[in-house]
C-alpha cells in the first residue's frame, strides 16, 4: 500500500481514505474506513471516464452485479454510488495477497489447500451463476487470500447470461491463460455462459497445484490458440485431482461439470475454513493486516465540485481548514512529507507503505533426472525468500518465480528468455546440469541478467560474452578441486598405493582427476604412488578394468568418473574380487543410483562434495529444523542437498540488492553484479564470494567429505578436518 498524494481527498461519502492500494488508467483504489469503522477497498473512477456513457453503464452494472451475490465466499458491497460525478464502489477489505501474488512468493499450493480454495471459489461461483450472472475474469489476481478462506473479487466484466456485452465489436473478454475457448471466439460472445467460469476455475486450481499457467506463456495470440486448440500441460497435477481439473477444462462447455459439481467433488465449502493455509501465508496476512492498525489517519480535506465544468476538463480540489494544512508543516502535507520513498534503503516493513519488490527468478529441473536437486534449489530459494519478505526492516520485498526446465537446455532457454521479459527481475538462479546452465547463461546474457549457479559448474570458456562483461556466477566450488578430500584423508591415514579407475566416458573430468592423483599421490612425502587404469567409453567390462587395477596390491582406490551406474559397477566388481580398502569418488557420483545399484558395494565409500548437511553443523541446527518444519519433511529423510547453498545465495543476493536499492541504482540487474562481485557473504555452509571458483583458498573452504554409513551418505564435515578425525 502506498500513502495518499497531495491531490487525494481524505474523505469520499462517509469513507476515511487511509492509504493507495492501487492506481491505473481507470481509476484509484483506496483503503478506507467506514463511519462503523469496516476497513474497505473504495474503488474511485476518474471523472473523464465516468463522461462516457459506456463506461458509466458498465461501472453500474458491476455495482448490481456485486450486490446480487451474497455468497461467504464474495466479497461483500459495503457501498456504492454509480451516478456521482465520480462513481466510487466500496467492497469489503481483504488484507491477505492474491492467489498469484502468494504462488509468485511462496511456489505451488499443496494439494488439501488448493481443494480448499477450490471448493470455496466454487461455492462463491455457484451463488454468482444462481444470481444469474457470468464472472468471466476469473483469475489467480482476482481471488484473494484470508485466513478463513479465499474471497472472490472483480465484477468489472462481470454481466447477466446471455446478455449482450456491452464491449467494442470483436473485443475478447477475460485474461489470455485463464479464459475459456469460448470467451477466445470473439464472435460468439453470446456462447459465454457459467460454464466459462468453470474453466477459467480449472485454469486456477492447475495454476495453483503447479505454479504455471496450464496455456502457458508467451504473445497473446501463442496463448489464446493454445486455449483453443492444445491440451493443457497438467503433468504437476496431482493424479487425486487430475480428472477434475481435466473436466473443468474441457473444449465442449456442455462437458464441463457445473460450479456446483465442482464444489461437492471437492468437499464441503460452507464448513469452518479452518487451518487451510500453507506455513508462510498466514504470517504475511498478519502482518498486512497489522501494516493497517498502524498507518496514521490524515488530516481531513473534503472532495466536492467546484462548479460546473469550463471545458472538456474536470478537476476536483481539495479544500482544507486553512492553507497551512495543505503548503505548511502540518497535516495531511506533513505526513506524506515524513514517509519513506516505497523501495527505498531506508523503508521498513512496519512504516505501511507498499514496498518495492524484486523478483529472482530460478530455472531448475523439477520433472526430470535431476528433480531432486531441483526440488531442493526450488524449498531453499522459497524458505529465503519467505524469511526475507518476514523482517521488518526490509528495505524490499522479494519475488521468486520458478520455472521447470526438465534437464532440457531448449526449455531452459526458453524459460530464462521469460524471465528476461519480467521489468522487475534482479537474477536468476539454477540450473542443475552443464547444458542447461549454459543455455540459460547464453539467453540471460543477451539481456544483461546475471546467473548464479548452485548446482551445475561449467568452465567460463563455454559461455559467450565472459571475456567482455562478466554475468556469470557460481557460489560452489569447481568439481574439479573435489578430488582433495579422498586424496586428503588417505594422507592422513597413511595409505600408499592408490589405483584409479578412469572412466573414459567421462572426459576431461576423469582425466583431471586422473592427472590430480597421479601429480600429486597420496603420501608423496613417504613415496605414495598412484597407478591409472582406463575404463573405456564404449565398454562395460569392469571386471577386467577392477582386476588389472587389484593386480597392482592397492591399499586404496578412486572411482574418477561422473556415471553413479558405472561407478555402482566397479563397487561390486570389486567387491566380488575380495577388495576391502577405502574407495573414494566425488559428488556427481553419490546419487540415489549408486547406492540402489552398488547395495552392500556402496559402504564405506567416501566422497568430496560442495553441499553440507546443516544438521551435523552447530551454525545449521535452527535453521535445519525450521526448513523441516516448513516443507513438513520426515525427521528420518536425508536433508536435501543445495538446499542449503541455495537459502545461503538468496541471502548473498538480497545483500547485493540492499547494496543496490540504498545506491539508488538505475539498472538494479547490473548494480546486483556489481555488488556480488565486491562483498562477500558468509553463509551456514560456507563463505560466498565471486573467486569461489578461481581462488585456491576459497575452493578448498568449500570442499565437504561425505561416506556412505548404514547404506546412508553421511556428513562428516569440511575436509581438512574430517580426514584427521574419521
Amino acid at each position: 500500500m502506498q500513502p495518499l498524494r497531495k491531490a487525494d481527498p481524505s474523505a469520499i461519502a462517509g469513507y476515511r481514505l487511509l492509504g493507495r492500494l492501487g492506481a491505473g488508467g481507470m481509476g484509484v483504489v483506496y483503503l478506507a474506513r467506514s463511519t462503523g469503522g469496516a476497513l474497505a477497498a473504495l474503488k474511485l473512477i476518474r471523472a473523464e471516464h465516468a463522461a462516457d456513457p459506456g463506461f458509466r453503464e458498465r461501472f453500474r452494472r458491476e455495482a448490481r452485479a456485486a450486490e446480487r451475490i451474497a455468497g461467504r465466499w464474495v466479497v461483500r458491497v459495503l457501498g456504492a454510488d454509480p451516478e456521482a460525478r465520480e462513481p466510487w464502489l466500496a467492497t469489503e477489505y481483504v488484507p491477505g495477497p492474491s492467489l498469484a501474488e502468494a504462488v509468485g512468493l511462496h511456489g505451488a499450493l499443496p494439494e488439501p489447500t488448493v481443494r480448499a480454495l477450490g471448493a470455496r471459489l466454487a461455492a462463491a461461483l455457484a451463488a454468482v451463476h444462481e444470481a444469474g450472472l457470468v464472472h468471466r475474469d476469473v483469475k489467480p489476481g482476482n481471488v484473494l487470500l484470508a485466513l478463513d478462506g479465499p474471497r472472490l473479487i472483480d465484477f468489472g466484466i462481470a454481466r447477466t447470461a446471455g446478455a449482450t456485452a456491452l464491449t467494442a465489436t470483436d473485443a475478447m473478454i477475460g485474461t489470455p491463460g485463464f479464459l475459456a475457448p469460448e470467451q477466445a471466439r470473439v464472435t460468439g460472445s453470446g456462447e459465454v455462459g457459467p460454464a466459462a467460469d468453470v474453466f477459467s476455475l480449472g485454469c486456477v486450481l492447475a495454476y495453483a497445484l503447479s505454479g504455471e499457467r496450464p496455456f502457458g506463456t508467451g504473445a497473446v495470440a501463442a496463448v489464446v490458440y493454445r486455449t483453443v486448440h492444445e491440451e493443457p500441460d497438467l503433468d504437476e497435477v496431482p493424479d487425486t485431482i487430475l480428472p477434475l481439473v481435466k473436466a473443468c477444462l474441457a473444449k465442449d462447455p456442455d462437458d464441463r461439470p457445473t460450479a456446483a459439481e465442482v464444489r461437492e467433488a471437492l468437499g464441503r465449502a460452507d464448513g469452518p475454513a479452518g487451518d487451510w493455509l500453507p506455513d508462510g501465508l498466514p504470517a504475511l496476512i498478519a502482518q498486512r493486516s497489522s501494516r493497517v492498525l498502524d498507518l496514521p489517519v490524515p488530516e481531513p480535506t473534503m472532495l466536492v465540485d467546484d462548479q460546473p465544468p469550463q471545458g472538456p476538463s474536470r478537476r476536483r480540489f481539495l479544500i482544507g481548514g486553512s492553507a497551512a494544512a495543505v503548503a505548511g508543516a502540518g497535516g495531511l502535507t506533513a505526513y506524506l512529507l515524513s514517509r519513506t520513498p516505497s523501495g527505498s534503503a531506508g523503508s521498513g516493513g512496519s512504516t505501511g507503505a507498499r514496498l518495492a519488490t524484486y523478483t529472482i527468478g530460478v530455472v531448475t529441473d523439477l520433472s526430470g533426472a535431476t528433480k531432486a536437486d531441483g526440488r531442493a534449489q526450488e524449498r531453499g530459494a522459497r524458505f529465503a525468500v519467505e524469511t526475507l519478505n518476514a523482517r521488518a526492516d526490509r528495505p524490499f520485498d522479494l519475488a521468486l518465480k520458478v520455472i521447470d526446465d526438465g534437464g532440457d537446455p531448449k526449455r531452459a532457454k526458453a524459460a530464462a528468455r521469460s524471465l528476461a521479459g519480467l521489468g522487475n527481475l534482479a537474477v536468476v538462479l539454477g540450473p542443475t546440469v552443464a547444458a542447461t546452465d549454459i543455455a540459460t547463461h547464453d539467453e540471460l546474457f543477451l539481456h544483461k541478467i546475471p546467473l548464479v549457479s548452485v548446482v551445475a559448474s561449467v568452465p567460463e570458456s563455454d559461455l559467450v560474452g565472459q571475456g567482455a562483461a562478466r554475468l556469470y556466477f557460481e557460489a560452489r566450488t569447481s568439481p574439479d578441486v573435489l578430488v582433495v578430500a579422498f586424496g586428503r584423508w588417505l594422507s592422513e591415514h597413511e595409505r600408499r598405493r592408490t589405483a584409479v579407475i578412469e572412466d573414459k566416458a567421462a572426459g576431461r573430468t576423469s582425466w583431471f582427476a586422473t592427472k590430480i592423483f597421479k601429480e600429486n599421490p597420496p603420501s608423496a612425502d613417504d613415496g605414495g604412488v598412484t597407478t591409472a587404469h582406463p575404463l573405456e567409453a564404449d565398454s562395460e567390462d569392469v571386471e577386467s578394468v577392477v582386476r588389472q587395477a587389484l593386480a597392482t596390491r592397492p591399499d586404496s582406490l578412486y572411482y574418477a568418473g561422473t556415471s553413479p551406474r558405472r561407478a555402482a559397477l566397479c563397487a561390486k566388481a570389486l567387491a566380488r574380487q575380495g577388495y576391502k580398502g577405502p574407495c573414494g569418488s566425488a559428488e556427481q557420483v553419490l546419487q540415489p543410483e549408486f547406492l540402489s545399484l552398488a547395495g552392500p558395494a556402496a559402504e564405506g565409500w567416501y566422497f568430496g562434495a560442495s553441499y553440507v548437511d546443516p544438521e551435523r553443523m552447530p551454525a545449521g541446527k535452527q535453521f535445519a529444523a525450521a526448513y523441516r518444519a516448513r516443507w513438513k519433511l520426515p525427521a528420518t529423510a536425508p536433508f536435501e542437498w543445495y538446499a542449503t547453498e541455495t537459502y545461503d545465495t538468496v541471502h548473498w543476493i538480497a545483500q547485493a540488492l540492499r547494496t543496490a536499492v540504498a545506491n539508488k541504482a538505475q539498472d538494479v540487474a547490473t548494480a546486483v553484479v556489481n555488488a556480488l562481485r565486491q562483498a562477500p557473504y558468509q553463509g551456514i555452509s560456507k563463505a560466498y564470494r565471486p573467486d569461489l571458483r578461481n581462488s585456491k583458498e576459497a575452493a578448498l573452504k568449500a570442499v565437504f567429505l561425505w561416506q556412505v554409513r548404514g547404506g546412508v551418505p553421511t556428513y562428516l564435515g569440511p575436509f581438512a578436518t574430517a580426514a584427521k578425525e574419521d
